[in-house]
């Protein structure tokens, strides 16, 4: 088992085609409640993806070990967005991030807030865009929480991708602008966006 990544959650290891996910404890937590606490996360992460599976292109979930706070899931063997997206031509960053601006909106509208939507975290593989690490995700219909979803993303795509990311981002609004509630959460996020200008 080779370790891929270690985080502050949790640790990635790669196990033949495997990937295993597993929730380290914090030290600085009392350990019932830090207990308590990963195996909410656990099974709230792996009962999020199932979820994904019909509407987006997520990791399959092979088992779920709440003792161990471990998630089991198909190893997804494609390229990081971050890694190869500043090379690409504006034609294919257009179609690839409009379709993450459907497919994000697909998610919002089914109530399912990611948290952590970064180049990072998007793999391309065979021309699809797979959706992975839902460890910060929740369920929400909250507007606000849509909004911030959306402003997280182009706070990435600005911290790694300066020089592209405004047209990223834009092709995220354009094929998101399908959400039934488009109009709200752009207003929304734009409050957002000041807030965070003004702090």
């Amino acid at each position: 088992m080779k370790l891929l990544k270690q985080g502050a959650e949790s640790k990635i290891f790669l196990d033949e085609n495997f990937i295993i996910k597993e929730r380290i404890s914090k030290s600085y937590r009392v350990k019932s409640i830090d207990d308590k606490l990963r195996k909410y996360r656990t099974r709230s992460e792996s009962k999020i993806l199932e979820k994904c599976k019909d509407l987006v292109n997520v990791p399959n979930v092979i088992d779920v070990n709440d003792r161990d706070m471990i998630i089991k899931m198909d190893f997804i063997d494609g390229k990081l967005l971050r890694d190869f997206i500043n090379d690409l031509k504006e034609e294919e960053l257009k179609k690839i991030f409009t379709q993450i601006g459907k497919e994000i909106s697909l998610l919002h509208e089914n109530n399912i807030i990611h948290q952590d939507l970064t180049t990072s975290n998007l793999i391309l593989l065979n021309d699809k865009v797979y959706f992975i690490d839902f460890g910060l995700s929740f369920v929400s219909d909250r507007i606000e929480d849509r909004a911030v979803d959306l402003h997280l993303l182009r706070q990435a795509l600005d911290a790694k991708h300066f020089e592209i990311a405004e047209k990223c981002f834009d092709s995220v609004l354009e094929g998101y602008k399908e959400n039934k509630d488009f109009k709200m959460i752009i207003t929304r996020l734009e409050k957002v966006e000041c807030r965070g200008r003004y702090k």
